[in-house]
């Protein structure tokens, strides 16, 4: 007779590790809960660095609040928050978090590392905790306000559950989309998304817009076919508020970014209703872009109905739903009229187009590689300009016919006058820099030799990893840049097209459905500035066939000008001067070339020369 099993009490230490699998299910979810943590504690930048998908590495930097150093001994228990008192708490929860599980399920499954320090500390904490616990004693140490949280070797006491993951590629993927839906529905909000050791891969900045942060994640594509929708309902007590494309845009991967009461969740009612919505207006298994930001009364949402938090559950859903469905339809009916259709009209006295069986077959038609690739976006400059009609030329009467068969060759052969009516004037002199460099190819500086800029990759090489500067002088330009970036102009640079050049200092270019006369000049040199801020110690170097010699170079620039010659004289020789120069630059040379990609040996000559004079 089989005997009944006996029941035990689960040790605390399994207990712990089953919940820390059921809320940690992948480094995607461990980085969902270190975000919302940084967002509760009111950070305006959140820097993430990943190594291996999350799974060898995973470090979020905010700048946040911080945490009290009296707290550091019980952050990483179970059930311990400061959101939440009571459970009557829960029904008015404005916070991300409420249950005190995401530290530390993580510090079941991983090593955990925090880095906190408050505005009132005046140093910085560290401490390491393994199974929720210390490992060691808190330490003081030099740190930046805010939190920094590091997760190391994810999963490496679970090990059924690392192998389940995909590879190390795929869990980067997820961890983008994550950041990605964040950093656009907190748009005021500064996001780094970042390989260890590699190149920024996704970087928005502070007080941005939905927009623009859709537009740098996202891609141009879906940020200018944007139509923003909004619903209020005092009943419900409803706000929605959100961005959706139109019928011009469409994907076999459809992107819903969906929350609710600022949670990022999951819906299968709503992504159905909107699907239902597009299918009428975009091909079959084709879907949109849609971001739903929705805001309802917190008595209204249940949150703890999942472990992951990737669903809640709320009253009046299908009332909800069919609202949020017929404000998508009116929407998309409201923009048919702008639909994008291309046709292509036969022009006046061309041959009637072949009937589709004088059509060549698939073995008789042109190559691809011998055809002419024609954009029909693309607009000509003679729109712009009204040619005066030749009065003498009207055709009247008989001498109609006369003029319709000589149209063609009229139309081949423009007037003086037609031509010197253009604004656009062409330089007199085409090879005026060939011209002007020759003056410095003399003999004795053989070699020196102009490059062509088509060439000039050859002379090129690049320092594939990227250094991150950590000069607080730099980092404050960015900031002020960023800070000073007028969002109109940046929509026209971002969206325009380019018609043509009036002279050396202005340009014409097309925005929707405007014309803008554009200083050249000025907007270069912003570009130079901004590409020398956000490139600093990455200019990449030009290297020199051959050693130049400073002092000589000084020695040529000092003789070469001949305005102020008098001022030159009262400075002393030149042979001095370019010595004394050549000695100024040889004791700065080691910042020369970590800064400013600018390389001199020990013996005075120039090997390098930074690639962005090129």
């Amino acid at each position: 007779m089989n005997e009944p099993g006996i029941i035990r009490k689960l040790s605390e230490e399994v207990v712990n590790r089953i919940a820390a699998g059921e809320i940690v299910q992948r480094p995607a979810n461990a980085l969902k809960e270190l975000i919302e943590n940084s967002l509760d504690a009111k950070s305006t930048n959140i820097i993430i660095t990943v190594k291996s998908g999350g799974l060898k590495f995973l470090q979020i930097q905010d700048n946040g609040t911080g945490i009290r150093n009296e707290d550091l001994d019980i952050v990483c228990e179970r059930f311990t928050t400061s959101k939440l008192r009571k459970y009557e708490d829960l029904q008015e929860i404005s916070t991300y978090g409420f249950r005190g599980e995401a530290l530390a399920s993580i510090s079941h499954i991983a090593h955990l590392t925090i880095l906190t320090k408050t505005a009132q500390d005046k140093c910085a904490y560290k401490a390491s905790y393994e199974n929720g616990k210390l490992k060691g004693p808190i330490k003081a140490c030099a740190g930046n306000n805010g939190t920094q949280i590091t997760v190391e070797d994810l999963f490496y006491n679970v090990v059924a559950r690392k192998g389940a993951l995909r590879s190390p590629t795929e869990e980067y993927t997820r961890l983008m989309e994550v950041v990605g839906g964040y950093a656009i529905h907190n748009s005021q909000v500064g996001f780094t998304l970042k390989k260890f050791s590699e190149n920024t891969d996704l970087k928005t900045a502070m007080k941005s817009s939905v927009i623009e942060n859709v537009r740098i994640i996202y891609g141009n594509t879906i940020a200018r076919e944007l139509i923003e929708v909004e619903i209020l309902d005092a009943n419900l007590k409803l706000s929605i508020h959100g961005y959706i494309t139109n019928v011009n845009y469409s994907n076999k991967k459809g992107i819903l970014l969906l929350f609710i009461n600022h949670r990022l969740v999951d819906s299968q009612a709503i992504r159905k209703a909107v699907d239902s919505v597009y299918s009428t207006y975009l091909p079959k298994n084709s879907h949109a872009f849609v971001y739903l930001s929705i805001e309802l009364d917190p008595k209204n949402v249940d949150v703890n109905v999942h472990p992951t938090k990737h669903e809640v559950q709320f009253l009046y859903e299908e009332q909800i739903v069919e609202k949020i469905k017929t404000c998508i339809e009116t929407k998309l009916l409201g923009c048919s009229s702008t639909r994008v259709l291309y046709t292509q009209a036969r022009l006046p006295g061309a041959a009637q187009p072949r009937d589709v069986a004088d059509k060549p077959t698939d073995a008789a038609k042109t190559s691809a590689a011998h055809m002419v690739r024609v954009n029909p976006n693309v607009q000509k400059i003679d729109k712009f300009f009204e040619l005066e009609p030749n009065k003498t030329n009207q055709p009247t009467g008989d001498n109609a016919s006369d003029v319709v068969n000589d149209v063609d060759q009229q139309q081949k052969i423009p007037s003086e006058q037609d031509l010197n009516n253009s604004i656009v004037k062409e330089p007199a002199e085409d090879n005026k820099v060939q011209e002007k460099w020759k003056q410095y190819t003399e003999a004795g500086q053989a070699n020196i030799t102009y490059v062509d800029p088509k060439d000039s990759f050859k002379t090129r090489t690049f320092q594939y990893q990227r250094i991150e500067t950590k000069l607080t002088s730099v980092k404050q330009l960015r900031l002020e840049v960023e800070n000073n970036c007028n969002s109109n102009l940046r929509e026209i640079l971002a969206n325009l097209i380019f018609i043509a050049c009036i002279d050396c200092h202005k340009s014409l270019i097309q925005h929707s459905t405007k014309l803008y006369l554009c200083d050249t000049t000025r907007l270069t040199e912003e570009l130079f500035y901004e590409t020398l801020l956000y490139d600093f110690q990455n200019f990449g170097f030009i290297k020199l066939s051959n050693p130049l010699p400073l002092e000589e170079l000084f020695v040529l620039g000092l003789n070469g000008s001949t305005q102020n010659s008098e001022q030159d004289s009262e400075l002393g020789d030149t042979g001095e001067m370019a010595q004394h120069m050549t000695q100024l630059l040889l004791s700065k040379r080691a910042m020369l070339y970590e800064y400013f990609s600018l390389e001199v040996n020990g013996e005075g000559e120039l090997l390098a020369l930074p690639l962005l004079l090129d």
